[in-house]
């Protein structure tokens, strides 16, 4: 219950320039490519896709979303490994916040979502400059629909990913022109879920104290 409320609390803070809110979550996606050219849909007729496909490898999507800012950055990737997102956090504070003084940063407890990852990428000296600029609230285990970034997620896989995809090079180019689209349209989380709805909503989860 403590780190849901911590994120929760979180939340309800006001934008803060020197320490922007940043949530963060990763999911991968296979790549297919089709067997057959799908027929273009034509007057009374819907696109027609083959139901036969080619496995293509996979590729994984890393989201960012600052939801103060009604701000998103996507980046997809060829693995999801502990350096590639060390490279990921170094984009984010160096290129995004780079006069941020501390990024608090909402994600889940990932074996690789940790500062040791970023002295598994970096040297000593480069991965201690990025660990202080992070200030990490994970969500509870079973908790991840705390995290804004997963709702994001989900709207790039139903407007972007629900369809084949055949490589990295045209998911790379669609999620792009889908982040410039939502970006541009100042598209936003609106969440209302407190700490006051949780220990109503969700009293059952905490513990019960005898008086």
């Amino acid at each position: 219950m403590a780190a849901m409320e911590d994120i929760l609390d979180l939340y309800q803070q006001p934008h803060d320039p020197k320490h922007p809110l940043v949530c963060m979550d990763e999911q991968p996606k296979q790549l297919l490519k089709e067997t057959r050219t799908p027929r273009k849909p034509t007057p009374g007729h819907p696109a027609r896709v083959d139901y036969e496909y080619e496995r293509a490898g996979t590729a994984n999507v890393f989201m960012f979303v600052a939801p103060l800012e009604s701000r998103r950055h996507v980046d997809v990737t060829e693995h999801r490994t502990a350096i590639d997102w060390a490279h990921q956090v170094r984009r984010l504070a160096d290129v995004h916040y780079p006069d941020a003084e501390i990024i608090r940063l909402v994600m889940d407890n990932l074996n690789t979502h940790t500062t040791a990852s970023l002295y598994a990428a970096f040297p000593p000296d480069e991965a201690r400059r990025l660990a202080r600029k992070l200030d990490i609230h994970y969500t509870p285990r079973h908790g991840s629909w705390l995290n804004i970034a997963e709702i994001e997620l989900n709207a790039l896989t139903r407007q972007c990913l629900s369809r084949r995809i055949p490589d990295l090079p045209t998911m790379r180019r669609e999620v792009g022109a889908w982040e410039t689209g939502r970006n541009a349209t100042a598209s936003t989380v609106q969440w209302r879920f407190t700490t006051n709805d949780a220990r109503i909503k969700l009293r059952t989860l905490y513990p019960k104290i005898e008086a």
